[in-house]
């Protein structure tokens, strides 16, 4: 089913992919970003790629928030609760994706403690959504160029999370269901366990995780 899709800072590179990705799926998708030079470059890559897609800016993330059924802030870990708070009367009842890494400045470290993760501070400032973790294990180069990698979900709310596993698999990726929201603990630390081995392999940041069983 054709989903609104509010993607809140469209104009970064994980936002512009993700956005990109979403919309090739035939969503319905909302581009909201404070820079609006850089939301309007996402606007005109999607539609020189796919002319077609069902796109638009919206200046307010309140107002683009309300409209969506699935909202995704594409924004840095610092500036989540200010986001979240902006918008927490008007996500009631609705899918919020935590797609955030809670990294230091030189991504080194994790900012959040081992009990918690950006994913369960996100729920906490919007108790009345359903924050699903995803997409948080994948490079925004990797949205464009690598298929069937896997795509780590987690979250509480088992419809929501059904939710997110259709958006994943219409974008290319291997749903993979991790757990309740608290696995996405672990999956933060996946991305920087992930971040580390391309530094210490001297390649820029790409690669993804594949989960693979052993045949009975």
């Amino acid at each position: 089913m054709k989903k609104t899709i509010a993607i809140i800072g469209a104009g970064g590179a994980m936002g512009s992919a993700l956005s990109k990705s979403l919309a090739a799926s035939g969503h319905h998708i909302l581009l909201m970003d404070k820079d609006s030079e850089k939301c309007h470059k996402t606007y005109d890559h999607i539609f020189a790629e796919l002319p077609n897609a069902d796109i638009e800016i919206l200046n307010c993330i309140h107002e683009g928030s309300w409209e969506a059924d699935v909202i995704i802030p594409a924004v840095a870990y610092e500036i989540q609760q200010e986001v979240a708070d902006y918008i927490k009367d008007v996500v009631t009842g609705k899918i919020v994706i935590s797609l955030i890494n809670p990294l230091n400045e030189d991504k080194s470290k994790l900012l959040t403690s081992s009990l918690s993760s950006a994913a369960e501070e996100l729920q906490g400032y919007l108790p009345y959504s359903k924050v699903v973790k995803a997409f948080n294990t994948i490079f925004p180069s990797d949205l464009k160029s690598i298929t069937h990698a896997d795509c780590f979900i987690a979250g509480d709310d088992e419809t929501a999370v059904a939710t997110v596993c259709s958006l994943a698999k219409e974008s290319g990726f291997v749903p993979q269901l991790a757990g309740n929201l608290s696995a996405s603990r672990t999956l933060e630390s996946m991305m920087l366990i992930l971040i580390q081995l391309c530094r210490k392999n001297n390649i820029p940041e790409s690669g993804s995780f594949k989960v693979l069983f052993s045949k009975s």
